[in-house]
């Protein structure tokens, strides 16, 4: 029997991997997962969602916990060569986001199996729009984490070798904040550039200051990375273009220092550009904050792995973003880490994760559920017998 919904689970995750959709587009996606949960006899929320579902396991009675999946792909070409290939022109789930969802559809269909037993209810969240980083706020507008106690999501870790299970107490991925610079000089013929103020090589020269910030501006033991993606100015050979644009992310773990950057990158940009007589504009966007893992929960989600068999590792601090964090700013929780084994990592078209790793993993999210749901139960009947 168990092998059996093994081979479902992971059917399940090479149709999704078939058929990706995009960010807030996940309409065919979505009626996939609630077909099977509502083929499983498992009840869905009748939540306002334009996509994503929420399903619930358990009596309705006792304490309620959440776990969370994310469902939507990348705009990336897929070229891994797998016979269950994207059929979608352009669109690749390269993140890996098929292969969460596939575990929590395992973990539902397990918990489904034992409700009768269950000192709680469980809910799932199918999250839409990690990648674009609003579907959480979704959810949560939509009353998903309403009266939810703790609550539980994953990533797949490509580096990480099957079987291996990894997660941390405190900061764990990084906030994520987004940055344009508009830079402004004086179109001229590129045979007379001293007629102008070029605005190629200050860009160029901005670009490079940037890089000092995280050894110069603020200490070496902070986490600090500043990247600059996409520079786009000129359109033609011969000619110095009026303006150039910058684009790029900054990633943190500090709040201290996230509200620090952007005051420091205008003071760069904007010493840059005058040495050079242009002009700079830095345009700041804040994205979703650092994921910060409940100190109690990260130990007790590693005690639980260690009982369902992984083997255990404290996790690397990432420089990655991730929505789940706006959860755990409501509610506390942990994000952990599965080890994928894929040879190509996050968001490269030949990602191809060891799907060995699938079952297992909603294997753990079932036991994590219960366990958790024993451990709140326990505490409530401890208050209240210490109360009376």
């Amino acid at each position: 029997m168990t092998s059996q919904l093994a081979e479902k689970i992971v059917a399940y995750r090479r149709e999704l991997h078939q058929n990706p959709e995009l960010s807030n587009r996940e309409f065919a996606t979505t009626a996939r997962i609630t077909r099977w949960l509502q083929e499983a006899g498992i009840r869905i929320l009748p939540l306002e969602l334009k996509t994503g579902v929420v399903a619930e396991i358990g009596s309705g009675q006792g304490p309620i916990i959440a776990l969370r999946g994310d469902i939507d792909a990348l705009p990336i070409e897929e070229i891994s060569g797998v016979p269950f290939s994207s059929q979608n022109s352009g669109v690749m789930h390269a993140c890996g986001h098929d292969f969460h969802t596939s575990v929590m559809l395992g973990a539902a269909l397990l918990l489904k199996a034992r409700e009768a037993t269950l000192p709680g209810t469980v809910r799932i969240f199918f999250q839409p729009a990690e990648e674009t980083f609003n579907g959480a706020q979704h959810l949560i507008d939509a009353g998903a984490l309403d009266n939810v106690a703790a609550v539980f999501g994953l990533h797949n870790a490509p580096e990480l070798p099957t079987g291996t299970f990894a997660t941390r107490a405190g900061p764990f991925y990084a906030n994520v904040d987004r940055f344009q610079i508009l830079i402004t000089g004086k179109g001229a013929h590129a045979a007379k550039p001293e007629q102008g103020v070029d605005t190629i090589v200050t860009a160029g020269q901005i670009v490079g200051a940037l890089q000092t910030l995280p050894s110069r501006s603020f200490s070496s033991l902070e986490s600090l990375v500043v990247s600059v993606t996409r520079i786009e100015g000129g359109n033609t050979w011969n000619v110095l273009p009026q303006t150039v644009e910058l684009e790029g992310t900054v990633r943190t773990h500090s709040d201290a220092v996230r509200r620090q950057v952007p005051e420091k990158i205008r003071q760069v940009i904007g010493g840059v550009a005058a040495s050079l007589g242009a002009q700079a504009e830095l345009r700041w966007q804040p994205g979703p904050p650092a994921v910060i893992n409940d100190a109690r929960w990260a130990a007790f989600s590693k005690t639980v792995a260690a009982e369902a068999g992984y083997r255990v590792e404290e996790a690397d601090l990432q420089m990655g973003g991730e929505d789940f964090a706006l959860y755990l700013h409501h509610v506390p929780g942990v994000f952990v880490s599965i080890g994928s084994a894929s040879e190509f990592g996050l968001h490269h078209p030949r990602f191809n994760p060891d799907e060995r790793a699938i079952f297992p993993a909603s294997q753990y999210f079932e036991l994590l559920a219960e366990r958790t749901l024993q451990q709140l139960t326990a505490t409530v009947t401890e208050k209240a017998t210490s109360n009376a």
